[in-house]
This record gives C-alpha cells, sequence and structure tokens, in this order.
C-alpha cells in the first residue's frame, strides 16, 4: 500500500464529516443548510444536531440551563502538557489515543477512545482524570458537553493535548473506523492520525 500524502487524507478526514446533502435541512428547524453548517449537543441523549446559523444562535449563551448547546469553535494547544509515571495506565484506556469531555448530565468526566467498531466510552477510574487537571490547571478551562481535550501518546515521544470541538472528535473516530484494518489500525490510520493531528498543530492557539 502505498502511503497518501497529508493533503490526501486530510481530504478523507473532510469528505468524513457530517455535511447537508442535497435537500437537506435544519434538524430543529427544518430550513435548508449550507453544506458547511454547525452542530449543537443535545446534553440529555448526548447526540450531535445539524443546525442553521439562526438556530444554532439560539445555544451559544454561556452558563444557560438549556437541554442544547451549541458547538464552539475553539482550538488550543498545551505544549506544556505533562503525565506522569503511569497516569495513562492509570486511566485504563488500552490505546494510545483517547478524548475527554465533562458530560453536565452525570457531573463528571468521560473519556472515549477509537478502535475498528467506532467510540468506546471508557470509564475512568475515581480521580485519576483528577490529577492529571491538578498537573495540568489548563485543562480545566473546557466548556462542559460541546469542548473535548483530545490527547495521544505515541510511543517514545512526548504527549500531544488540544481542546477541541467535540464535533470534531467524533469525526475523528469516524474517519478511523473506516480506515482501520488489522488489530492497530494499519498504515492508513496512522497517516489519518498524523495528518489530524497536524492540523490541529496549525490551527489552535497556545492555551
Amino acid at each position: 500500500m502505498t502511503q497518501d500524502s497529508p493533503l490526501a487524507v486530510l481530504g478523507r478526514i473532510r469528505a468524513s464529516r457530517p455535511a447537508a446533502r442535497s435537500g437537506e435541512r435544519c434538524e430543529m428547524c427544518t430550513a435548508p443548510m449550507a453544506e458547511e453548517h454547525q452542530h449543537v449537543v443535545d446534553v440529555t441523549s448526548r447526540g450531535l444536531m445539524c443546525t442553521c446559523r439562526p438556530c444554532y444562535l439560539l445555544f451559544t449563551a454561556e452558563g444557560a440551563d438549556l437541554r442544547y448547546r451549541a458547538v464552539p469553535v475553539r482550538y488550543l494547544s498545551f505544549p506544556d502538557f505533562a503525565l506522569f509515571g503511569g497516569q495513562w495506565d492509570e486511566l485504563e484506556i488500552p490505546v494510545g489515543l483517547a478524548f475527554f469531555f465533562h458530560n453536565s448530565v452525570l457531573d463528571q468526566t468521560v473519556a472515549f477512545y477509537p478502535g475498528p467498531a467506532g467510540a468506546t466510552e471508557s470509564e475512568l477510574p475515581l480521580g485519576a482524570w483528577d490529577r492529571i487537571v491538578e498537573a495540568n490547571p489548563a485543562l480545566g478551562g473546557m466548556a462542559p458537553d460541546v469542548e473535548a481535550v483530545i490527547v495521544r501518546v505515541p510511543d517514545r515521544s512526548q504527549p500531544e493535548c488540544y481542546l477541541v470541538p467535540v464535533d470534531r472528535c467524533y469525526e475523528l473516530v469516524g474517519a478511523l473506523r473506516m480506515a482501520w484494518r488489522g488489530f492497530d489500525g494499519g498504515q492508513e490510520a496512522r497517516a489519518l492520525l498524523d495528518a489530524f493531528f497536524a492540523e490541529l498543530a496549525a490551527r489552535s492557539a497556545v492555551a
């Protein structure tokens, strides 16, 4: 298998994003949607809804007690992110990639990691994520339900950590599911991950 260029891999990532098909309408008001549209989260079901711009703006108020919340467009990098000995193992995540967000209904941080079947939820051991946040206080600034911290722990290199819109995490998991081959994902999945994190590095402000 020939290795694709980063541009080709990113093209497949973008192609996997939820996009409006011809005639598709906003899931809230049924108005026609542009191809590039935004999402809101149903905090009860944790489902993503495709919305037109006016409906999206209805749910952007910070701190409002709403069932639906608009997914913001904020990207932050954490170049000084630190994991101390055994902390990743303590999370009991079997792969070197996961995303974390605060579920306001459960009032706790939950974790998901990718695999050939899609996103798998992991029940975090009590206090394990809190200890990572204590060592990296900037991680505590993510908005509940709509923003996530995504962490990649490559072998023999510095962990990578970004704050991203939560829909980008599900987008990545979906793209990995389509590309996954064998036990560890294979060459295409690794190239896809490299390209995705290169994009995050290019567009993120330093926290």
